[in-house]
């Protein structure tokens, strides 16, 4: 299971990276938000979810990439970090995405990532009307 993860401090980058992986998932990272843009861009169909910090210090914000992830896949899992812009989470955010705030453990971040997959397998399979 593939996860674009989103985030420009180097350190967090790695240990989130690091603990992704150790809970199974393969994971592609991007360092701001418009390498994000184009891994979606060109990998969309096999991202299974996208972890994005909202600060990225370039361009674009995290609330873009989550944004862009939904333009390219409708049910795409999108979980939101941030250190002091979770009060705009329900402005900016996605619908049905996640807020998790800094510092967090990384038991969160997985359990968040995993829960809005099946979540998003349950719809994806849903039966049609």
């Amino acid at each position: 299971m593939l996860i674009l993860l989103v985030e420009d401090e180097p350190l967090i980058l790695m240990d989130v990276e690091s603990a992704l992986i150790d809970a199974g998932f393969e994971v592609i990272a991007a360092s701001n938000g418009e390498d994000a843009v184009g891994w979606i861009e060109r990998r969309g169909a096999e991202i299974r979810a996208v972890l994005t910090d909202i600060r990225l210090g370039g361009r674009l914000s995290g609330w873009d990439v989550g944004r862009h992830a939904r333009q390219t896949v409708p049910t795409m899992p999108v979980v939101y970090v941030s250190g002091d812009s979770a009060g705009d989470w329900t402005s900016q955010g996605v619908p049905s995405s996640v807020m998790i705030q800094k510092p967090f453990a990384f038991a969160q971040i997985i359990s968040a990532v995993s829960l809005l997959m099946n979540q998003s397998d349950q719809i994806g399979h849903a039966p049609s009307a």
